[in-house]
């Protein structure tokens, strides 16, 4: 799992995630068989380089998570700042942050948090925050709950959403270089999910990375719910908040999960409608692409402990995340498999119909 607290240990926020590029930069520079590549809002697209002419698996991640961007001293001890992404404002209020300076470190304060009226009254838009030194414009900040960590059988970090996400699409990559499998894979990372996936709408409306006959798996950590909790495994994400998934490409990762569970007994899975928001599984189905979406359950989801009412850590099960890791690496295994127009399905029913056909005379 080191991937896995070395990438939620990295700072990020909405429109600030150069450290997570860096990472990522140096990830792919030491394995010669992935190739980077980036369109002109920063989205990055990671390639195992493949001859075959089969449509590509995308497994699609974010780079951000709530957090602050510094944008100007007021004085030598207090910064003026931009929040984004969606946490409650009274949580807000009084946090203890941490921005990110180059190889510098401010910890801080929130003494002022407003919203702007035309956009969202609970949440912050602008903040004031007692610093311990001055911090440069531009710089990300983050509610100060530690690096990654594990306890037990949890993860704990500032971040889970959606690092872990991207932190698992890595993990894939790095059992996949060296034996590639037959479907071309890649994996997107992308910009300001949480400010309204404005980096997955970037690469929908200009696709210098995208192709319209890809198969796009939308990675994420989702609130957990009383019906899909920790510690049950992997979910296959029917649908979120606003609309439900591509049913064909859904289908083809339950019979992943189930094929895989049947030979690997460590291995857990779910399948669930996770409302608790919208992911970016529903813009690539709005701009016409096949699209599904793999999650994990997350507590204290966007660093709100709503049982302590107050900034928490985020945290998901250990065993959860490795689930998805391994359903990832069989989803792109058997990704040359899949064949559009249900299939598997039609066959299922039609052989269920053949053995009793002869009751409805």
């Amino acid at each position: 799992m080191k991937l896995l607290q070395q990438l939620c240990s990295i700072p990020t926020a909405p429109f600030a995630e150069q450290y997570v590029v860096k990472f990522v930069e140096a990830f792919v520079t030491k394995r010669p068989a992935l190739k980077l590549s980036r369109d002109r809002f920063g989205n990055l697209l990671i390639e195992l380089k493949s001859r075959s002419k089969m449509p590509r698996w995308i497994f699609a991640a974010h780079m951000d998570h709530p957090g602050f961007v510094a944008t100007k001293m007021i004085d030598d001890k207090t910064l003026e700042a931009a929040f984004r992404g969606w946490v409650a404002i009274e949580y807000v209020q009084g946090a203890r942050v941490r921005f990110f300076d180059d190889d510098r470190q401010i910890a801080g304060v929130v003494i002022e948090a407003s919203a702007d009226e035309y956009d969202r009254l609970t949440v912050p838009s602008r903040v004031r925050i007692r610093v311990k030194s001055p911090v440069k414009t531009g710089s990300p900040g983050m509610f100060d709950q530690g690096e990654g960590r594990i306890k037990g059988k949890r993860f704990f970090s500032r971040v889970c959403d959606d690092l872990a996400g991207a932190a698992a699409a890595l993990t894939m990559l790095d059992q996949l270089h060296r034996k590639l499998p037959e479907a071309p894979i890649a994996v997107l990372l992308t910009r300001a999910e949480e400010e309204g996936f404005i980096g997955a709408i970037a690469a929908s409306l200009h696709p210098e990375l995208l192709r319209k006959n890809d198969r796009i798996i939308a990675i994420e950590c989702s609130a957990r719910q009383t019906y899909a909790p920790q510690g049950e495994g992997a979910i296959i994400r029917v649908g979120d908040k606003t609309s439900i998934f591509n049913s064909q490409l859904t289908y083809f990762l339950t019979e992943q999960a189930e094929a895989l569970g049947k030979k690997d007994k460590a291995f857990k899975h779910q399948r669930a409608l996770m409302p608790g928001g919208t992911c970016e599984a529903t813009v690539y189905d709005v701009y016409g692409f096949t699209a599904a979406s793999i999650c994990v359950a997350l507590g204290n989801y966007h660093n709100m402990d709503r049982e302590k009412k107050k900034i928490g850590p985020e945290y998901i099960d250990t065993n959860d995340w490795l689930s998805m890791v391994k359903l990832f690496v069989a989803i792109a295994r058997n990704g040359h498999l899949f064949e559009p127009g249900h299939g598997a399905l039609k066959a299922r029913v039609e052989k269920r119909f053949q053995t009793l056909k002869q009751f409805l005379d």
